[in-house]
């Protein structure tokens, strides 16, 4: 489909994105994404509303379906992979209780998509649409700055520490076994008959955690609001680039002496430096039967990036893909990815299964976006709270890498830290 373009320069960035981003979220479908100023981004951020075709679907024959749907609009489609997309890609069930509702999958074909780059920002309509362009810039140069909102929740344990402790060393036990090597092990936190402002509390999760992988999505009543520092999988012509993160220390902006040491131990860590390449050989595998010969590269190799919450250890993985390779099926040749699930995948996601007590839906799924030439680039759904307006439910989960070397108590602790900026959001 053709869309029209249209450019206007703007002044005060931050302002501008506060301004479009509350005035997108009046309607129902909604993607917002954000790279928070990252230098690795040319893009500030994008926002899609409203669909004029969508797909959702459950897990099966997921990935098909969305390839026919990519083919099918040749147009930008924002939206989501839930956990579960493992089923389609493995021979994997998942039957832990869902608590939050959403899909398997979705994605959206936008009837609205404004790009906002450094000192401008480009409305991409539809030729029937352009006439809305200056009405809508000029409404967006009215709206008024979101009022700030306090949430007081009490936030609940789906399980009690002796219960994670015991589930921790049941896998510790299956390492020692020699049945899988690595293991991501999760938990959720929540909250029942709960109500929040999710456009308020999304702007309070990003101020404190400015994070190059923020994301938005509202489908109706169910809301996503993510402060997601990793990327999953991009795709630029023939190019593909993972940056999978394992390896998290606290941050200490109060003391810049002890943050700097926090930041240095993560980086001498024997523990967090195995986690990390035991996943980028993980990845390096997944992108082995997707691409050309002798291009898979690392390029990075456990390199120590600091955001306003923690310092995280990230790698990064390059790799020409294979002409022939459908863009849809080098994501599924790569999904779930390996930072969320373990070494080797599919006895960590059987494992994972067993432990956990509660679907992660679209926890540790992704959330992005394709181009019309369908490249495309999505996140990992991490750092992010999950809101059923309708079952008035919240929910945040967090997890750590079990290793053999793994201390129960301090993978927990792990958790508490990476919980720490939704649950502040959260209850204030």
């Amino acid at each position: 489909m053709h869309r029209t373009e249209k450019q206007f320069i703007i002044k005060n960035l931050a302002l501008f994105k506060e301004q479009l981003f509350v005035w997108g979220n009046q309607h129902q479908t909604v993607a917002w994404l954000d790279s928070n100023e990252s230098i690795s981004s040319e893009t500030e951020a994008l926002l899609a509303i409203n669909s004029i075709s969508d797909l959702e679907t459950s897990y099966h024959n997921a990935f098909h379906q969305l390839e026919n749907y990519i083919d099918s609009i040749q147009d930008y489609a924002f939206g989501f992979l839930g956990y579960d997309l493992k089923n389609d890609v493995e021979h994997l069930t998942s039957k832990n209780t869902d608590t939050t509702g959403f899909p398997d999958l979705y994605f959206f074909q936008p009837k609205k998509i404004i790009e906002v780059q450094k000192e401008q920002v480009v409305f991409k309509y539809p030729l029937a649409l352009e006439v809305e362009i200056e009405q809508d810039w000029q409404e967006i140069l009215a709206t008024k700055n979101q009022k700030t909102t306090k949430n007081h929740l009490t936030i609940k344990h789906r399980i009690d520490k002796s219960t994670y402790i015991t589930q921790v060393k049941k896998a510790l036990q299956e390492i020692h076994l020699g049945n899988v090597y690595e293991l991501n092990f999760c938990q959720e936190f929540y909250a029942e008959n709960a109500f929040i402002n999710a456009a308020n509390t999304y702007l309070e999760l990003n101020k404190i955690s400015e994070t190059p992988f923020a994301t938005y999505l509202r489908k109706g009543d169910l809301h996503l609001l993510s402060a997601s520092p990793e990327r999953f999988l991009q795709k630029k012509e023939n190019q593909l680039l993972s940056e999978p993160i394992k390896g998290t220390a606290k941050r200490d902006l109060e003391n810049l002496e002890q943050d700097f040491l926090q930041k240095s131990a993560l980086q001498k860590s024997t523990k967090e430096i195995a986690e990390n390449i035991m996943i980028v050989d993980l990845v390096r595998n997944d992108l082995s039967h997707i691409a050309e010969r002798g291009s898979v590269k690392v390029i990075e190799l456990c390199k120590i990036y600091s955001f306003k919450q923690v310092h995280q250890m990230i790698s990064s993985i390059q790799c020409r893909l294979k002409q022939e390779i459908h863009p849809v099926k080098a994501i599924k040749a790569c999904y779930p990815m390996g930072s969320m699930t373990g070494a080797p995948k599919i006895a960590a996601m059987q494992l994972i299964e067993s432990l956990e007590n509660t679907k992660r839906s679209i926890y540790s799924g992704s959330v992005g976006y394709f181009t019309p030439n369908k490249d495309f680039d999505f996140n990992v759904v991490i750092r992010s709270i999950v809101y059923n307006a309708t079952k008035k439910y919240v929910s945040f989960s967090v997890g750590s890498a079990i290793t053999a070397k793994a201390e129960p108590e301090k993978e927990y602790d792990e958790c508490l830290l990476k919980a720490r900026a939704m649950r502040s959001v959260l209850t204030n």
